[in-house]
C-alpha cells in the first residue's frame, strides 16, 4: 500500500485539478484553457487506484451475501463545492445505476476494482409529436406517456476495469447512461461538474429503453451496438436509492456489509482546495 502522504497527495490534486478545471462552471465556452485542464484532469483520474483511497476490493462475493446485506448501491461522499462532486460509488453484483441524466453537466468516471458494462446515450433535437409518427412500441404507449418521449441516439454500450482510461461525459455527448456491475462487485470514483442542482436546472432524470413494436423488431439485428436511433421514455425514479455514506476521519468500516469491499477511511474527507 502507498504511504499516507502520497495517497494524501494524489486526491488533493485530483481535487484541487477538478476545481481549476470547473471553477465558475469554466465548461461552458470549452476554451482551450479548459481543454487543457480536463486533460490533466483525465491523466491524473487515470492513475487513481482503490487503495488511493484506502478501498480493498473483494472480488468473490456470495449470491447470499450479495442480496442479503445491505444496500445494492452505495455512495462514499468525498467532497463537494459550487463547481463540482467527487465521490465513490460501490456496486453489489447483478446491481445496476439505471439510465440517467445530467442536464448541462460533465462527468468523469473511473473504475477501482471489478468491472462495470456502460450503456450511453446522446439526446436528440426532435420533438416526440414531429418525430415519432406512427412508431409503434411494445407495449403500446398510452396517450399521456407520448409526452415524455425522448429521441436518442445509443453510441456506445462498453466494458470498463481498473486498466481502462476514465469514462467521460459532457452536456451534449454521452450525457446518458445506465452503470452496470459485471462478473462481481465494483467500484469507481465520480466526478461531477457542476453538481445535480434542481433548483439550477439540474435535476436527474430517469428514463427507459422502449422496444418497438413487431414492424420495427427486425431492422437492426440481435446484440448490435453500432450507434442506434432509439426512444426514451422519462420514467420516476427507480426504488434503487445509493445509501449515502459521509465518512470521517475516524471512521473504519468493513464493507462487506456494502459492496464487497473492505474500506478503511484512514484520512479527513475535508480537502483542502
Amino acid at each position: 500500500m502507498m504511504p499516507r502522504d502520497n495517497m494524501n497527495s494524489l486526491v488533493q490534486r485530483l481535487a484541487r485539478q477538478a476545481l481549476a478545471t470547473f471553477r465558475g462552471h469554466a465548461a461552458a465556452a470549452e476554451t482551450k484553457a479548459f481543454l487543457e485542464n480536463q486533460s490533466r484532469l483525465r491523466g491524473l483520474l487515470a492513475q487513481v487506484k482503490a487503495a488511493d483511497l484506502k478501498i480493498v476490493p473483494r472480488y468473490a462475493e456470495s449470491s447470499v451475501t450479495s442480496h442479503s446485506l445491505g444496500p445494492p448501491v452505495t455512495y462514499m461522499h468525498i467532497c463537494e463545492t459550487d463547481d463540482f462532486s467527487m465521490g465513490v460509488f460501490l456496486l453489489k453484483h447483478g446491481t445496476s445505476i439505471p439510465l440517467h441524466d445530467h442536464p448541462g453537466m460533465y462527468g468523469m468516471l473511473k473504475v477501482l476494482y471489478g468491472k462495470v458494462r456502460i450503456s450511453c446515450f446522446d439526446r436528440l433535437d426532435t420533438s416526440p409529436e414531429s418525430a415519432s409518427g406512427g412508431q409503434q412500441f411494445s407495449p403500446p404507449l398510452l396517450p399521456f406517456q407520448k409526452s415524455s418521449l425522448k429521441a436518442s441516439l445509443l453510441r456506445s454500450v462498453g466494458e470498463y476495469t481498473e486498466e481502462s482510461p476514465p469514462c467521460v461525459l459532457s452536456p451534449h455527448r454521452d450525457n446518458i447512461h445506465q452503470i452496470e456491475a459485471v462478473d462481481g462487485p465494483t467500484a469507481f470514483l465520480d466526478i461531477l461538474a457542476p453538481p445535480y442542482d434542481p433548483d439550477d436546472g439540474r435535476d436527474c432524470h430517469y428514463y427507459k429503453v422502449l422496444q418497438p413494436g413487431s414492424e420495427g423488431a427486425d431492422k437492426s439485428a440481435e446484440g448490435q451496438v453500432e450507434q442506434t436511433h432509439v426512444w426514451l421514455m422519462e420514467i420516476p425514479q427507480p426504488n434503487i436509492i445509493p445509501l449515502k455514506l459521509q465518512l470521517r476521519d475516524e471512521d473504519n468500516i468493513d464493507s462487506d456489509t456494502f459492496s464487497g469491499a473492505h474500506l478503511h477511511w484512514g484520512w479527513r474527507a475535508t480537502l483542502h482546495l
